[in-house]
C-alpha cells in the first residue's frame, strides 16, 4: 500500500499509540519519546518536502491550510524540543511538556485529517496518491535512518522553518 493519504494516517495512529505510551508508568517512556521524536520529525518534513508542494498545485486545495499545516508542524516541534530538554523523564516538568506536545500535534493531526488528507483524497487520482505516498516514504525512511529525532536536529528543524 502506498497511498499517501492512508501512509499519512497510519503515523498519525502511531504517535497517538506513542503518546499513551509516553504516559504510561507501565511503559519505557524514554523509548517512546525517542521513536515518537525520530518519526515526528521525518513525518512532518517528508510532507512539506513531498506531499504540501504538489497538494499547493491543485487549484481547489486551500493554499492557506498548506501553510497552516506548516505553521503547525512548526508549533509540534518547538513542543518535542521542549520535552526533549527536560532531563528526567516522568518529573512533573516532563508531563508537562508533555502535555503540551500531545495539544499541539493532536490538534494538528485532527485538523490536517479534516482538511487536507480529505482534500488529497477527493482531488487527487489514485495513481498521483500512490506516486505520492512512495516519495513521501522513501523521504520519510532516508530521514529515520538518519537518527533525525535528535534534539540537535529538531533545533536545527525549527531554526530553518523560522
Amino acid at each position: 500500500m502506498t497511498d499517501v493519504v492512508e501512509l499519512i494516517t497510519q503515523d498519525h495512529r502511531r504517535m497517538e499509540d506513542l503518546f499513551r505510551a509516553m504516559r504510561s508508568v507501565e511503559e519505557d517512556r524514554a523509548a517512546a519519546l525517542r521513536e515518537f521524536a525520530d518519526l515526528l520529525i521525518a513525518h512532518g518534513e517528508a510532507e512539506e518536502a513531498e506531499v504540501y508542494p504538489a497538494l499547493r498545485r491543485y487549484r481547489k486545495v486551500d493554499n492557506d491550510e498548506v501553510d497552516h499545516g506548516e505553521e503547525e508542524h512548526t508549533e509540534g516541534n518547538k513542543a518535542l524540543a521542549a520535552l526533549l530538554e527536560v532531563p528526567e523523564v516522568g518529573s512533573e516538568d516532563w508531563d508537562e511538556k508533555l502535555e503540551e506536545l500531545s495539544e499541539a500535534i493532536t490538534h494538528h493531526l485532527d485538523e490536517e485529517e479534516r482538511t487536507l488528507l480529505n482534500h488529497a483524497r477527493e482531488l487527487v487520482a489514485d495513481d498521483r496518491r500512490a506516486e505520492l505516498g512512495e516519495a513521501f516514504a522513501r523521504e520519510r525512511e532516508r530521514l529515520l535512518k538518519e537518527g533525525c529525532g535528535s534534539l540537535e536536529n529538531v533545533r536545527k528543524v525549527i531554526a530553518a522553518s523560522e
